[in-house]
């Protein structure tokens, strides 16, 4: 399993919101670059990028601060947050992005996603699958769609998508722990690969993430627990090897 330490950009700062909320805002680092460094240092193999700007305007807007991110660092990094057009894409790539994560597009149109899956194949293009109460959430989790999780998942498999970040956005921020169920079923239902997101903050949760690794569950990403000392990246990442 693959642990993703997270960085969410706000303005070209390191930040974490609860439940994805813009009026619940902390600040960890004015200088992103040296974050994900520090992450690479202690052992990390993936990190897992959010631009928050571009999640709610529907457009990047941290650009600048995920290329000096791309500077900073060797690994491979995967980037999600308002990336709604082709040339969106793109850019975020050119960057040095090794994948992208498209949410709500993909729930606005399967054909957008066939065509990034065309020009740029199931490696780099990966799904943002957010959910709030078993439904979709869009629009930087500000909307919620009809269309289950679940629902999204099978669509999205059927036209090439192979990998999923599967987010119960009522966890995430508050450090008590993911869905655990609710992974795992849309781990099974689908039929897709799946980053675990949103409350992971302790190493039983990532050893339970871990047992789930033949239903499909293949990675965690971890934000606030990190930032807060909740685990260490040293402790995520030796519970991910057991």
């Amino acid at each position: 399993m693959t642990i993703y330490p997270a960085i969410d950009l706000k303005d070209g700062q390191c930040v974490r919101l609860v439940q994805g909320k813009l009026t619940n805002q902390t600040v960890y680092s004015s200088t992103p670059a040296d974050v994900a460094q520090r992450f690479q240092q202690q052992g990390a193999r993936w990190l897992h990028i959010v631009d928050l700007d571009g999640a709610f305007s529907g457009k990047p807007a941290n650009l600048k601060a995920i290329e000096a991110i791309a500077d900073a660092v060797t690994i491979p990094f995967q980037v999600g947050g308002g990336l709604r057009k082709v040339s969106d894409v793109e850019q975020m790539l050119q960057a040095g992005a090794s994948r992208v994560i498209i949410g709500t597009r993909a729930v606005e149109g399967p054909d957008f996603i066939k065509q990034l899956l065309d020009e740029f194949g199931n490696e780099r293009i990966i799904l943002g699958l957010d959910a709030r109460d078993g439904k979709v959430a869009v629009q930087g989790w500000v909307e919620t769609a009809e269309l289950t999780a679940v629902d999204l998942g099978k669509q999205m498999k059927e036209l090439g998508i192979k990998t999923a970040v599967y987010t119960d956005v009522s966890r995430d921020g508050l450090l008590a722990g993911p869905n655990l169920e609710a992974t795992r079923q849309v781990a099974i239902n689908t039929g897709l690969s799946i980053i675990a997101s949103g409350g992971i903050s302790a190493v039983e949760h990532i050893s339970s993430l871990k047992a789930m690794e033949a239903d499909g569950v293949v990675g965690a990403i971890i934000g606030k627990a990190l930032y807060e000392g909740r685990i260490t990246l040293a402790q995520a990442l030796a519970a991910a090897i057991k």
